[in-house]
């Protein structure tokens, strides 16, 4: 108990961000450029909610920010002696690089500029909330002096500070002719040396990682792998000798990605006693009720469908350990070719278009422990083009055109092979050749379930305009703009066409036995309609106003709005429920006969009624208290809506009687369920098995923050922040008139075996944050931060489609934190409810709720005076300069988990969603190599729900360390040579990420999983 507790303080806090619990992230970049020139050293900042992240360019003109969270963020750059530029932009997983033309400021404004910068100091304007800690930048120093500290209130200047030690002499006053030397690629006249490029490489070799760990400490061999990734960049101006002068400026990058990544395969399998039917506890024949004598089914009871599935398991190859007895290891090779281009010109003095397309194609081999190998291929494309006009210096102009398409396939080990289903003597399930293979089976006792991959090919595909102006008019900057996007989602798969088993025990005593007598507790299936056809419409509009009310304060406020339409098939091919109230009688309704239900309401083509009132209001505050104070309080409140809710829910209506067979039914006297006709007997039982509330809202989520920042001697800056969400219209998934075990059915007549899916659920999340940091001086900056935090709700499906507690960015992208969601039979994963009439019960932690995160990062540069010489002479000061080298810790406490007793829920063929009853033994006091206590936990009461709550278990606490080293060896004024090596995990530590909670499975309260062990790689890029 005392390990387990030190082992949660010692790891602290949440995976989460303070805002949200769990972002999207994703790479925005761009270029700044002055007519067509790159225009290195600009500061560009992007900000959100009170949060700034900056990047400074370089000498392409070129930034990244690589891991902006989706939604709509504040993109401002600035240069002295150009025309500050601001836009609010929508980042997003395939969001398009922006080129930034600056204008130059008339010649009084640049005097101005620089009678206040070197005027006695002045209470400067308070940040804006949505941009914070923006503040006016200071000239750039002359070449020849060595720059003097900045202020501690200007986070703008010290950030070019910072990227002035780091990068030489590269930031300074580079964006006019005079800037830099005339050199390759720089401002050099006649037509040459226009063009930068890069070769480079990423390598990494088995021999420089650890050994994968082993969950059992049995030694297993490690594969040899490599992991490489070339890379090749070539940009500048496309010119044609007599035809084309003074083209676009063109990008064209291409990497080459060749990776093989090796783990270890942990599972139990059965023994070759349990093969023969020999068992060591008591077997029940569930023929005569009494116990088989010796324990030994007889050979001539064995299924002859078991016989032959047992060929597929390998036998152990190791013993004495309860939860384990095999192990091997695995390689997963991973091919990619990627190709980003991209064009921008300058028209006139007015216009500028920009445009990109990039391409990918991915190839990989997924391995499993039963030696299947199935095989993915991604290709997907991504383009877009804008055209920005300036009507003035005040307004501005910008409409974009983006298109997108992804493709997917799938192709199983067993497709076009093997029909192991029809060798077997397996019917009711779809035998096509694609699906040819096993079906899948579970064991609650913890056996290696059998399982491949579904046969699949599935393209997606995205068009979209939009238009956005930004007008500038006194102390307001005002924007407003609107997107549209037409989707399609173009799937040739089906849910589950080999089928589903489960053995639980409940005919011998024994899963297995179960098994070997072809008697499954329950059996699941799902084809038909393979080719599906869906169409989506997606809107929003926003308008902001950022105010400068005076020096101290300045107001962001506006309103958003987000429409995305319910999900309609092209051949209106959707099948949903239509349920009287109490769940008395339920029929089909179809999108081609929307009055066919029970009720008689008329549906709309996607059986779900819209949404059309999605207004979202957002405003921040930034006030300074004291003038000449570095004392700054923010403040914000906002509405995101969750829009992308409805695909995932049309995929369900699309794989639904009577358009395929699908059932999910409990073997029973009257219906008894074995292996060879399991699934005819499932469609002899044939019902829906998904309703959804044909009023379902998209959920949406309030969030508010608070903060205060404020400078510390030694350079140090330090914030506070108390955020908080609440979240709305969350989806629940619940069973309709299901019963506990031994317990009796209230309603015979009412229907049953089908899951419906609602928004009620709510969420809240509230949140304590602080943060130190150390700007860059002396070459060494840190920065630490602790967020205490808790996330409650009571929605069991959270994370699933339509969990709404984290929002939802301007993208249309879902925010919420992603949930594995426990392993149910029949309903595709669905997390469900204990019992539906009492959802109450499942409020508790979310299952995204770290409740303590601390974060450090340490970086060191050797640095380099500004002609690239060094404090040390000779080959000392030659071997040390420029050196980078950083650090990242990440210790937090665990994530909750939810004790699970596996087994079938009364009436139906869905397991998992049971969990057992608490004894109020020690929880964490779990025997030798058991991290929790099967004492704690009993088989529920008959007749009664389990005691044990919903994420109630703690999983393991975490700890990583990774760090990096990097150099640039500048060769000559043309070439130049980056070294980086990275370390991930370096001080090979453990962790565990869950523990293994399905009480009646022989691997209860072992580690599930563990993360990668220590990996190295090499990065060498040439540039010139």
């Amino acid at each position: 108990m005392s390990s387990q507790r030190l082992g949660h303080t010692l790891g602290l806090c949440a995976v989460v961000c303070i805002l949200i619990p769990i972002l999207a992230a994703s790479e925005n970049r761009g270029r700044v450029t002055f007519k067509g020139m790159a225009v290195p050293g600009a500061t560009v900042a992007a900000s959100r909610d009170g949060k700034t992240v900056t990047a400074v360019t370089d000498q392409e003109g070129r930034y990244t920010f690589p891991d902006l969270p989706d939604g709509v963020w504040i993109i401002q750059v600035k240069m002295f002696g150009f025309e500050t530029m601001q836009q609010e932009m929508s980042i997003a997983a395939n969001s398009m690089a922006r080129e930034w033309p600056l204008t130059l400021m008339s010649l009084a404004r640049i005097k101005s500029e620089i009678q206040v910068a070197v005027a006695p100091p002045k209470p400067s304007p308070v940040a804006r909330p949505e941009e914070a800690p923006l503040k006016p930048a200071k000239p750039a120093p002359s070449k020849s002096a060595t720059p003097a500290p900045p202020s501690g209130d200007d986070e703008t200047s010290q950030r070019a500070a910072d990227g002035l030690l780091i990068n030489g002499s590269v930031n300074n006053g580079a964006a006019s002719n005079f800037g830099q030397a005339a050199a390759f690629g720089n401002n050099r006249f006649g037509g040459k040396g226009l063009y930068n490029g890069g070769l480079g490489m990423t390598l990494g070799n088995s021999a420089f990682d650890a050994k994968p760990y082993s969950l059992t400490g049995q030694s297993t061999p490690k594969a040899g792998y490599n992991r490489i990734t070339g890379m090749a960049s070539i940009g500048g101006p496309v010119r044609i000798p007599h035809l084309l002068k003074n083209g676009p400026m063109f990008f064209l990058g291409y990497q080459w990605t060749r990776n093989n990544d090796a783990s270890t395969a942990t599972s139990l399998v059965p023994t070759s006693t349990q093969r023969s039917g020999i068992f060591p506890g008591t077997v029940m024949d569930p023929l005569t009720g009494i116990a088989f004598p010796g324990n030994a089914i007889p050979q001539n009871r064995i299924s002859p469908q078991a016989r032959a599935l047992l060929n597929y398991y390998p036998l152990p190859n190791f013993d004495g350990n309860s939860g384990y007895n095999f192990q091997v290891p695995l390689l997963n090779p991973t091919h990619q070719d990627a190709l980003q281009t991209r064009l921008s010109k300058t028209l006139g003095r007015n216009n500028q278009v920009f445009g990109q397309f990039s391409l990918q194609r991915t190839r990989a081999d997924d391995p499993s422990l039963f030696g299947f190998l199935d095989m993915r291929n991604l290709q997907g494309i991504n383009s877009g083009a804008n055209w920005t006009h300036r009507f003035s210096q005040r307004l501005f102009l910008t409409l974009g055109v983006q298109f997108s398409r992804m493709s997917t396939r799938v192709t199983p080990y067993f497709a076009d092979r093997i029909n192991v289903s029809g060798a077997a003597g397996i019917s009711g399930n779809n035998q096509d050749p694609v699906n040819w293979g096993p079906p899948a089976l579970n064991f609650s006792s913890g056996i290696a379930g059998l399982s491949d991959a579904q046969s699949s090919f599935n393209r997606s595909q995205t068009s979209g305009i939009s238009a956005s102006m930004l007008l500038t008019h006194g102390a307001h900057n005002i924007a407003f703009g609107s997107d549209a996007r037409r989707q399609q989602f173009n799937y040739l798969s089906q849910q589950d066409p080999r089928g589903t088993f489960t053995f639980t025990g409940a005919g011998t005593g024994s899963d297995f036995a179960d098994f070997l007598l072809g008697t499954p507790r329950t059996s699941s299936i799902a084809f038909g309609n393979p080719d599906k056809y869906f169409r989506q419409t997606v809107y929003d509009a926003y308008l902001t106003d950022d105010w400068r009310i005076n020096q101290s304060i300045t107001l962001n406020a506006g309103v958003r709005w987000d429409y995305a339409a319910p999900i309609t098939e092209l051949q209106n091919r959707l099948v949903n429920l239509d349920i009287t109230p109490a769940f008395t009688a339920a029929a089909p309704v179809l999108a081609s006969n929307p009055r066919g239900g029970v009720s008689g309401q008329r549906y709309p083509d996607s059986l779900l009624r819209p949404f059309k009132q999605g207004f979202s209001p957002r405003v921040g505050l930034a006030w300074r208290p004291m003038a000449g104070s570095s004392l700054i309080v923010r403040a914000g409140y906002g509405v995101y809506y969750d829009t992308s809710v409805y695909p995932s829910l049309a995929t369900r209506m699309a794989q639904q009687p009577p358009l395929s067979t699908t059932a999910s039914v409990q073997s029973s006297i009257a219906n008894p369920i074995t292996l060879a006709n399991g699934f005819s007997s499932a469609a002899s039982g044939s019902s829906n098995t998904i309703a959804i509330d044909p009023d379902f809202r998209p959920g949406y989520a309030q969030n508010w923050q608070l903060s205060v920042q404020r400078d510390l001697p030694g350079a140090m800056q330090m914030t506070a922040t108390y955020a908080g969400i609440k979240g709305t219209h969350a989806m629940q998934a619940v069973l309709p008139n299901t019963y506990p075990i031994g317990g009796a059915n209230s309603c015979p007549a009412c229907p049953i075996g089908f899951a419906y899916l609602q928004s009620s659920g709510n969420s809240s999340r509230e949140a304590a944050q602080i943060q130190l940091r150390r700007r860059l001086r002396g070459g060494f900056t840190a920065s630490m931060q602790y967020v205490f935090s808790k996330s409650i709700d009571n929605a069991a499906a959270l994370g699933g489609p339509g969990g709404a507690s984290g929002g939802q960015g301007a993208n249309g992208q879902n925010q919420a934190g992603a949930q594995s969601a426990a392993p149910l039979a029949g309903l595709g994963g669905l997390s469900i409810a204990q019992n539906w009439r009492d959802t109450a019960s499942e409020r508790s932690r979310s299952s995204f709720d770290q409740r303590q995160l601390l974060t450090a990062q340490v970086q060191y540069t050797s640095g380099m005076g500004l002609t690239g010489g060094t404090f040390l002479n000779g080959w000392k000061g030659t071997l040390l300069k420029a050196w980078n080298l950083a650090t990242q810790i990440t210790a937090g406490s665990g994530l909750p988990q939810t004790p699970v007793y596996l087994a079938a829920v009364e009436g139906t063929g869905v397991t998992g969603t049971i969990r057992p009853d608490y004894t109020g033994a020690g929880l964490y006091t779990g025997a030798a190599g058991r991290f929790l206590n099967s004492a704690a936990y009993a088989a529920p009461q008959p007749g009664a729900w389990g005691t044990a709550g919903r994420n109630t278990i703690t999983g393991p606490s975490q700890f990583t360390l990774n760090a990096s080293m990097a150099r640039t060896f500048r060769l000559t004024d043309r070439f130049n040579v980056d070294l980086r090596l990275d370390s991930v995990n370096l001080l090979n530590r453990v962790n565990y990420t869950a523990w293994n909670t399905t009480v009646n499975g022989a691997q209860f309260g072992l580690p599930a999983a563990a993360n990668a062990m220590r990996s190295v790689q090499t990065t060498l890029r040439v540039r010139f």
